[in-house]
């Protein structure tokens, strides 16, 4: 089994910053990617950036590129979404998401909740 849990969630003013962070535990010699999914009230589940665990190899989606830079420490299990310039429209529950290579096995974060608002 593996645990994720996510932290650093909470209410930040328009133009301002959050970090997340995301601990994986268990038998995690199996994940590949670990990255961060989002999902505002009455939109679907949408991925915000990813990053393979061997390449580094990280991927974005094109409203966080140059805002968002995710990261992640092998040795603390951890990956980290650094979040600059946060506009209203990334409220959202911020999810973390760890997957094989083969993205067969998925393993999902309990949530938490970034609200951007003035």
């Amino acid at each position: 089994q593996v645990r994720l849990v996510e932290s650093g969630g909470g209410l930040v003013q328009p133009g301002g910053s959050l970090r997340l962070a995301c601990a994986a535990s268990g038998f995690i010699s199996g994940i590949y990617v670990m990255g961060w999914y989002r999902q505002a009230p009455g939109k679907q589940r949408e991925l915000v950036a990813d990053i393979t665990k061997i390449e580094d190899t990280t991927t974005y989606t094109d409203s966080v590129k140059g805002r968002f830079t995710i990261s992640r420490d092998n040795a603390k299990n951890t990956v980290y979404l650094q979040m600059n310039s946060l506009k209203p429209e990334d409220t959202a529950v911020y999810y973390c998401h760890g997957a094989d290579r083969g993205r067969v096995r998925n393993y999902w974060g309990q949530g938490t909740q970034v609200t951007v608002s003035s």
